[in-house]
């Protein structure tokens, strides 16, 4: 495998969701409301999680956490995007593009154990209350934090280096709005076996181990909510798993269907599809999924934007 600057590759061609020139201005606007609303909506998250003394518990730590790396995730991709359609230009550089693959697949991998770390606190709090703040103690969460990091970071860091060894053909033009890694490997011209291998292993790996670890915690906070004898006791429990469960399922259904997908199809348009659903729609629903079912998290929400509104009033007075 030769390596990929002996190429001369300088750029590659973005060439979008659309090929259609009339449609341009629709997805522009469409996307770039969508990515005002998710970096509004996380901001919001973290703000009321860092001011309101209430939620200093590890369930709204980790949010935050969540809300941060989802304003991080859509920033790697739809602000490119957003300015190849006001230009009308499709090119990305190719340290451009290895950037982007290096950050898409941190904070996508920072999202997988966010998600399945989210899943065993509230494992533990719902299974183990009694001894709930001796388990996910403030040293705990941090660790898990930093933990889930590193991992992401070495996972990005690999995949990402692994690219720069490719050799690339004439070809450059990459079906999607963003630079993808199953697309980029499609383009190379040199043997992408050890790429496709890492690829498919550390799906399979992250995407197992995390669902795993996540479907034995709700397998096991169910039987525990079926066995409490009070109904609302039970709608309570139910409700602050309701949320977290929808956003897995998002995230998980159409991140793994592309990446497991991506060996055996080769059709552009479901891919990119697939891809829009995890790097857009799961980021900007879940400030709203988790704040609308969340009564302490809505309280908090309110006095931030209410105190916004009185300084507003006081400015303009």
């Amino acid at each position: 495998m030769e390596p990929g600057n002996e190429t001369q590759i300088s750029e590659f061609l973005l060439l979008g969701l659309s090929k259609k020139i009339e449609l341009q201005p629709l997805i522009f606007g469409l996307f770039l409301s969508m990515y005002l609303i998710t970096v509004f909506g996380n901001l919001l998250i973290i703000l009321a999680v860092s001011s309101d003394p209430h939620l200093h518990t590890p369930m709204y730590f980790f949010l935050s956490n969540l809300s941060f790396v989802d304003i991080c995730f859509t920033s790697t991709t739809i602000p490119k995007m957003l300015k190849n359609i006001q230009t009308e230009n499709k090119v990305i550089t190719y340290g451009g593009c290895i950037t982007q693959i290096h950050f898409f697949l941190l904070f996508a991998t920072m999202e997988i154990f966010l998600l399945t770390v989210m899943a065993y606190d509230s494992f533990v709090a719902i299974c183990h209350p009694l001894h709930y703040t001796i388990i996910m103690n403030p040293r705990a969460c941090g660790l898990l934090a930093l933990m889930s990091w590193m991992m992401s970071v070495l996972n990005s860091l690999l995949q990402s280096l692994m690219v720069l060894w490719l050799s690339f053909c004439t070809d450059l033009e990459i079906p999607h709005s963003f630079c993808e890694i199953t697309q980029v490997v499609q383009l190379a011209c040199s043997d992408t076996f050890l790429n496709d291998m890492v690829l498919y292993f550390a799906s399979v790996l992250l995407g197992s181990v995390s669902l795993t670890g996540i479907l034995y915690s709700y397998s096991r906070i169910v039987s525990s909510i079926q066995r409490i004898s009070s109904a609302q006791g039970k709608y309570k429990a139910f409700s602050s798993c309701a949320s977290h469960l929808s956003v897995v399922s998002l995230f998980y259904c159409t991140a793994l269907g592309v990446y497991l997908s991506s060996g055996t199809t080769h059709s552009s348009q479901s891919s990119a599809t697939a891809s829009v659903m995890y790097t857009v729609i799961t980021p900007m629903l879940n400030p709203f999924i988790y704040s609308l079912r969340n009564k302490d998290l809505r309280r908090a929400l309110r006095r931030i934007i209410g105190m916004a509104l009185y300084t507003g009033q006081l400015s303009l007075g």
